[in-house]
């Protein structure tokens, strides 16, 4: 297979064979790095922007909790392969 092979007008893409649970935790990483961020962010800047970081934190907090929730109560099949992004 060549590399023009692969090519789709998506620029990114989930690989077909990631198992749920792979998804689930590296969502959660990704959601807890978000939170960070914009928690660093609303202590650097005042006013009605502090106020959106802030927001964005209590959002994220949000979708985590439902994410790790997913992930407390997944049940994986002993045939599926899990991944971790590194």
């Amino acid at each position: 297979m060549r590399f023009s092979d692969l090519r789709s007008d998506r620029l990114f893409s989930v690989a077909p064979d990631v198992g749920l649970e792979s998804l689930l935790a590296n969502a959660s990483e990704d959601l807890a790095s978000v939170k960070v961020m914009a928690a660093d962010l609303a202590f650097e800047i005042e006013g009605s922007r502090r106020s959106v970081a802030l927001a964005i934190c209590r959002m994220v907090d949000g979708a985590l909790l439902l994410v790790d929730k997913a992930l407390d109560d997944y049940n994986p099949s002993e045939s599926e392969q899990f991944y971790v992004k590194e």
